[in-house]
């Protein structure tokens, strides 16, 4: 049987014009800013605090993935699809994709099947250009260091303890590690440098955590770039980098409006990476949904233990959110996979009810925010009636309804059953959101608490530079910042060869990080990856452009 590609059944749907979604949102076209036809901005202006507390978000999140993940995007374009269908007013709101994994491995991140955001090319491509803006507001600064080092360098910058990296949006593994400074006196001062992929970059984590213009300028300030040879801090205030920082990012702050292919409203905002930072969009685009919808469908990275913790711990507490409705997607390929079925596409019943661990242990951690969480079983056409039907069984023995999530293959008209479960749930106020950890708690206690209460882990050990890392953020005053912890996506625990639910491990801390900017400290689990590079055969070698312009291969 043929299935149409993303990019084919994309192309299929006609889209109305950028105007017409705003009017679905009671925007007038004078409130908007137009990028083309089917884009926009959406200014600031029009945050309204009153809405937000009285609108309701659902987070969309997953059990620990496969390699070619579970459909979070998917199944979250598919409900606000679906809870429009049966008469909800609802706004998708979702994070950018990186070019890196577009022409990479992964592909886009627009949704796929008959659920998806469009146009969809554009999305995936340059968008509106906020990831150009963060690369060169993120560039500025490395500029301005290498600068200031060349000259005076009268704030005694240590070159060999600057911490600040160069950003590019694409996958390059040869630019991880760099030389920078040579040809001679008038080319800069030598020096060890690098650089990460651009949802890595730390100003993709303030502008997604800013909640104005004035509150990202005073994050960008608190960068802190590196030591001077007293072994102080040095910030980029210290270089008056943050005016010039914010101008480029002006335009970036705000949210973009779309469309889905059901000509739904889409707000897709800001990219940061959910194993180094928060991996959910920005704080000013959750709010500019719940502003201006009743329902708000978000998604945060990876599995819950990576994209929900940090949604939780991190982004609810510092915009003041309250998640009412968790969707905890698990597809059947995912359950054989933690079942010990490597060739996931391959039906195997005892895998999948070996695999329920996985997912068992995402809806305990779940409830330890105080929400019940629902199963979207994010629907293949190599799934059986069997294996479906485990998972509902099982889901019910402890308490948990998992409803089949359609919206490949149907849209929104396959998402309609879990979308009246979600208003029902909402309506009754069956869940009540509590953070896990208070920041104020010593940053250790913080990591034992994830790695216990989400990982399963028996304890943490540290090396000795994690330890004497902390010991300093506590120091100068850092440690009642918030934790996300840089882990495997692959594996509950922090070795991506154990799958399923691990037991009886501890979690080792090798080094710690911490982004003063963006305000939070990253326990480093195992080796961290700022900068990916292409597989033997990238992506980018199927895709095509005809003499029309028109995309082909793009997913």
């Amino acid at each position: 049987m043929h299935y149409k590609s993303d990019i084919e059944i994309a192309n299929e749907t006609k889209l109305i014009k950028i105007k017409k979604i705003a009017a679905k949102l009671n925007i007038s076209t004078d409130d908007i800013e137009p990028y083309g036809k089917y884009k926009a901005k959406l200014p600031l202006y029009l945050l309204d605090k009153d809405e937000i507390k009285k609108n309701h978000l659902i987070l969309v999140t997953a059990l620990t993935p496969t390699p070619a993940g579970e459909g979070k995007t998917t199944v979250s374009v598919g409900l606000t699809d679906g809870l429009n269908k049966i008469g909800k007013q609802a706004t998708v709101v979702l994070r950018e994709p990186s070019l890196g994994p577009v022409f990479g491995i992964k592909g886009g991140a627009a949704g796929g099947g008959y659920a998806q955001v469009i146009p969809m090319e554009d999305i995936n491509l340059h968008f509106t250009g906020d990831f150009a803006a963060v690369e060169k507001a993120n560039n500025l600064l490395s500029a301005l260091i290498d600068n200031h080092i060349h000259f005076k360098n009268e704030l005694r910058l240590d070159v060999r303890q600057i911490f600040w990296k160069r950003v590019m949006d694409m996958n390059d593994r040869s630019l991880r590690n760099t030389v920078i400074g040579l040809g001679g006196k008038t080319d800069g001062v030598p020096r060890e440098d690098g650089f990460n992929i651009t949802p890595a970059s730390e100003v993709m984590a303030i502008l997604c955590l800013a909640k104005n213009l004035g509150d990202l300028k005073e994050k960008l300030g608190d960068i802190l770039i590196g030591l001077d040879l007293d072994g102080n801090p040095v910030y980029a205030r210290d270089l008056k980098a943050q005016d010039a920082m914010t101008i480029l990012l002006k335009d970036a702050i705000k949210p973009n409006l779309v469309q889905t292919l059901e000509h739904n409203p889409a707000i897709i905002h800001g990219g940061p990476f959910a194993n180094i930072a928060q991996g959910t969009n920005s704080i000013i685009a959750t709010e500019m949904g719940l502003s201006l919808s009743n329902y708000v469908v978000t998604e945060a990275g990876f599995g819950a233990d990576l994209g929900a913790e940090k949604f939780f711990n991190i982004k609810s507490i510092y915009a003041n959110l309250n998640p009412e409705a968790v969707v905890l997607v698990a597809t059947i390929r995912a359950l054989r996979y933690h079942g010990g079925e490597k060739n996931f596409e391959n039906p195997n019943l005892k895998a999948v009810e070996n695999g329920f661990a996985n997912l068992e242990k995402h809806i305990e951690n779940i409830r330890k925010f105080g929400i019940n969480p629902v199963i979207a079983i994010n629907v293949f056409h190599t799934d059986t009636e069997e294996e479906i039907d485990m998972v509902i069984s099982k889901s019910k023995e402890i308490g948990i309804d998992a409803i089949k999530a359609e919206e490949w293959q149907k849209g929104g008209d396959g998402m309609t059953e879990l979308a009246n479960k979600l208003v029902e749930i909402i309506d009754k106020k069956e869940n009540h959101f509590k953070p896990l950890y208070d920041w104020n708690q010593p940053v250790k206690d913080k990591i034992c608490l994830i790695a216990r209460e989400i990982y399963g882990a028996d304890a943490v050990e540290y090396s000795k530079r994690a330890l004497s890392t902390i010991n300093k953020i506590e120091k100068l005053g850092y440690g009642h910042l918030p934790i996300v912890m840089a882990k495997t996506q692959k594996s509950l625990s922090d070795n991506p060869s154990k799958y399923g639910r691990p037991e009886n491990f501890n979690v080792f801390v090798r080094e710690v990080d911490i982004n003063t900017g963006a305000g939070f400290i990253i326990p480093i689990l195992g080796k961290l990856m700022r900068m990916p590079g292409l597989p033997s055969t990238p992506a980018s070698a199927g895709m095509h452009i005809d003499e029309n312009g028109k995309i082909t291969g793009l997913s």
